[in-house]
């Protein structure tokens, strides 16, 4: 029989009073009250101040507290080349973007992000980096490629996947700061996938292969491994997070307000958007996640909700 500490990795304590940091699955002996009692974690979305222009389909990065959103699509045809900054409660107008375009590969900080590729009346390779007030050109990708997704940071960076104007790719290039190289293909060719993660622990999921895909793969900085799959295939759909612990929510078909977390091997339904969307921008952790704008299909959105996770006391009682 597995044992407690092998599954959670320490023993059960015996404490006078409950911890005041307790956290999701820990099991402790309260010795006051004679009790048996354990740590439970809940997600949920709550509204923020909206933005000041609804936008779908942009870049997003950075944090929960200090988030980037740019570029994207506002109502149609409008396509984007502004940036607006988040500060935890609001959001300013940020740096201007030279090449206005929208189904951009991103990635990166507030003050150190990443936007590449992407369309404005056909597929782009131009890339640009932020400083944290202006944005500036840099080695193009080497291929035109739209609704693909990145993840990383800005000297240490990933696109994945794709449309190429005539087909979903599987290709992965790597960015150093400066140049692009070739990495190893994903094994399910998407576009309108997610993704979050490092350059050398990332994380996709989800898209249109096409159909819609609930394949997830990791990826160790050259290559893929197949993960654990979607409750449901989905595509049009954001994420952040880590390798071993992402949030993904929104989508399509149709509008989804589905939120899922990824422990580093299976997905489980965690919340539900406010507001059911795609083509959400999105920032943050898997505890602490950012989604701004997106779209239901006739409408784009400026909404904003954070996602949060508490912890609370429970008392075990047997059977």
């Amino acid at each position: 029989m597995t044992t407690y500490k092998e599954i959670f990795g320490k023993p059960v304590k015996v404490l006078s009073s409950d911890p005041s940091n307790e956290t999701e699955g820990q099991i402790w002996y309260n010795s006051s009250s004679g009790t048996f009692k354990a740590g439970l974690s809940s997600g949920a979305w709550a509204s923020g101040t909206s933005m000041n222009i609804a936008r779908r389909v942009g870049g997003g990065a950075g944090t929960q507290s200090l988030a980037l959103v740019f570029a994207g699509a506002g109502g149609p045809p409008t396509k984007l080349s502004s940036s607006e900054e988040w500060n935890g409660s609001g959001w300013t107008g940020g740096g201007t973007m030279g090449t206005a375009r929208y189904f951009l590969g991103s990635c990166g900080t507030q003050t150190a992000a990443l936007g590449f590729a992407g369309y404005n009346g056909g597929n782009k390779f131009e890339v640009e980096e932020y400083d944290g007030s202006s944005w500036s050109e840099v080695n193009n990708i080497p291929y035109s490629v739209r609704d693909l997704k990145g993840f990383g940071i800005q000297t240490a960076a990933v696109a994945a996947g794709g449309y190429s104007g005539s087909a979903v790719i599987s290709t992965t290039t790597n960015y150093d700061g400066t140049n692009w190289t070739s990495s190893g293909n994903m094994g399910t060719a998407r576009s309108a996938l997610s993704a979050s993660g490092t350059q050398t622990a990332g994380l996709i999921s989800g898209g249109q292969s096409p159909p819609n895909t609930v394949a997830t793969e990791e990826y160790d900085g050259s290559s893929w491994t197949t993960g654990g799959n979607l409750s449901s295939a989905r595509s049009q759909v954001s994420m952040v997070g880590l390798q071993t612990s992402s949030l993904i929510f929104g989508g399509s078909p149709g509008t989804l307000n589905l939120t899922e977390e990824y422990d580093g091997t299976s997905w489980a339904v965690k919340a539900t958007l406010g507001t059911a969307r795609k083509d959400i921008q999105s920032a943050g952790l898997s505890t602490s996640a950012l989604a701004a704008g997106g779209t239901n299909g006739p409408t784009t959105f400026s909404t904003t909700e954070n996602f949060n996770v508490s912890t609370t006391t429970k008392t075990l009682t047997s059977s």
